[in-house]
This record gives C-alpha cells, sequence and structure tokens, in this order.
C-alpha cells in the first residue's frame, strides 16, 4: 500500500525571528540558512534543503505539517484513496511544490483542523553538506526515520485521528495511559509510526497550542548531555529533566523555545515493535521542572 514514509519537514509561524535564529543556531545545533525575504528562515539538519521552515508572524506555532511519500507512483494513489474516502484536498501548483523545494505536493487538514502537505521529491543538497550552528559530537538521526518526530495536541476524538492518518498508511494507537493529580481518570496519549523511528506523530491532550514538542534524535548521547548542559548555561527553562521513554526507550530531555512550545533532544530510540502495548510511566527520569511547567502538558 502506498503510504507516508517520513516527517519530512514542518513550518512554524514565529513572533521573534531573531531569537529563532540565536536558538536555532547556538542551542539547537541546526543550521539556518537565510529565506527569499527577510521574514523566513531555513533550517537544516542533514543534506535536505531543509527540514524546517520559520516564517515571521504572530502565530508561534504549526503552520503546515509535510508528510512525504515514496515518489510519483505513491503520490497519484494516495490521491485516489483520498478520493474514494471523500476527503477534500487540493493538488497544488508548480509554484507551491518549487516554493517548498519538492516535486510535487497536495494540500488537506486532519481531523483536529490542521494544515497537512503531501509530497514527493525533496531538494536534497548532497553538494552541500550540513554545517552545524555550533560545535556537535555527531549529527542528527535522520536516515530511515525522518527528521524527528512531533507531538501536537488533539483537538479531535482519538478514533477519527487515527481513521484519518490510517488512510495515510501510519499505524500505532494509544501507548501510555498516565494518571496526573487532580485528573478525573487516566491520561491517553496516541502514537503513530511510519517508519524505523518508533513514532514520528503523536497526540496528546487539547491544550492552546497545535503543537506540545518537536523532537530532534541525535546520533551521539554526548550531543544530548552537550544539549542539556547549553540549556542550562544560556537561562532557558527545563521542562522535563533527562530520562527514558518506556516505548522508544528513547534518552532525552525537553526545554522551552521561543515560541512557547517544547523542543526534545533525545539519542537510543527503539524501531517500532509491531505490536500493541501501554505504559503508565517512563522507564526513568524525566521529572517535570513544576516552576518551570505552567502551560504545558507533560509529555511522553
Amino acid at each position: 500500500m502506498s503510504e507516508v514514509t517520513e516527517l519530512g519537514y514542518v513550518t512554524i509561524g514565529v513572533s521573534d525571528l531573531a531569537a529563532w535564529d540565536q536558538f536555532a543556531a547556538q542551542v539547537l545545533g541546526l543550521e539556518v540558512v537565510p529565506g527569499e525575504d527577510a521574514g523566513t528562515r531555513y533550517l537544516r539538519m542533514d543534506y535536505w534543503h531543509h527540514r524546517i521552515t520559520l516564517v515571521e508572524d504572530g502565530a508561534d506555532d504549526l503552520m503546515a505539517l509535510g508528510l512525504r511519500v515514496a515518489g510519483v507512483l505513491e503520490f497519484r494513489e494516495i490521491a485516489r484513496r483520498l478520493d474514494a474516502a471523500s476527503v477534500p484536498y487540493r493538488i497544488g501548483t508548480p509554484a507551491e511544490a518549487e516554493a517548498r523545494k519538492v516535486l510535487e505536493i497536495l494540500f488537506l487538514e486532519d481531523p483536529n483542523g490542521y494544515p497537512i502537505e503531501l509530497f514527493h521529491g525533496p531538494l536534497v543538497q548532497y553538494d552541500l553538506p550540513f554545517h552545524p550552528g555550533r560545535r556537535m559530537h555527531g549529527g542528527f538521526k535522520t536516515a530511515g526515520g525522518g527528521f524527528g518526530h512531533m507531538m501536537l495536541n488533539r483537538r479531535a476524538e482519538f478514533e477519527a485521528i487515527h481513521a484519518f492518518y490510517a488512510l495515510l498508511g501510519l499505524r500505532g494507537g494509544v501507548e501510555y495511559k498516565i494518571m496526573l493529580p487532580g485528573a478525573p481518570g487516566p491520561v491517553e496519549l496516541m502514537f503513530l509510526h511510519c517508519n524505523q523511528r518508533q513514532h514520528t506523530l503523536a497526540f496528546g491532550q487539547p491544550a492552546e497550542k497545535r503543537i506540545n514538542h518537536l523532537m530532534f534524535e541525535v546520533e551521539q548521547m554526548q550531543d544530548v548531555g552537550l544539549a542539556y548542559d547549553v540549556v542550562r548555561h544560556s537561562g532557558i527553562p527545563v521542562i522535563i529533566e533527562p530520562g527514558s521513554h518506556a516505548n522508544d526507550q528513547m534518552y532525552s530531555f525537553y526545554f522551552k523555545n521561543p515560541s512557547g512550545f517544547m523542543n526534545e533532544i533525545g539519542w537510543g530510540g527503539r524501531e517500532p515493535t509491531g505490536q500493541s502495548e501501554y505504559y503508565q510511566r517512563d522507564a526513568f527520569g524525566h521529572a517535570p521542572v513544576m516552576e518551570n511547567m505552567k502551560g504545558f502538558m507533560i509529555p511522553a
């Protein structure tokens, strides 16, 4: 079956582009590339032209989620599948595809109302090796798994979200049932995968922002520790202390970015098991920093 192969890129609207320039390069270690105008930046982490587009506006949130399919035949097949399921979409113009540095693109919305861009044929620049914005022990782990994962704060029911993304070939379900103080019952979190990464998309509880967090996986554990030191020395709020997840077994920590949602830096994630199971807590660590938690849900 034709299906999504990876989280290819995201577009984020930001209110403080200068703060993001500094944060992306000196904290995350990404390469910052000027866009076609003063209000656009491209962020690189491998040979792709970009993995993140920053657009200066007041959203401080997700503007588009770019999901890759393998090629032209798969692109056509998914369009036919959307037609058969009566899911509305629009095929992008050549100019719209070129603006995103891909060969073809189509636009649709998921049940939450979040903008999705399905594409094939990203621009890969092997003549321009990735140059990190600060010193790193290794690079970012993107081959076979896309550039990372994203947890979104859902606005629809899990059943509708699962059915929509299953149509695109993503698999998974609820993997955490967490008891939180004052909650009437367990808080459920859903995780979906499409490749070697244990999850590509995740959906948590409703919240004001669309994005809960955006995760980047590094190739060497030392870069998690280095990033933690950079965050602490820069005075950036740590939201979740280092620890290991139960589902993907990623060793990671969470911190606040200039747009007010979280970034996660991790290492050592396992591949999907192919079978359903759920967890009530993480393997170890990941203690919330309570004085920095206002406005955040504890993620898994």
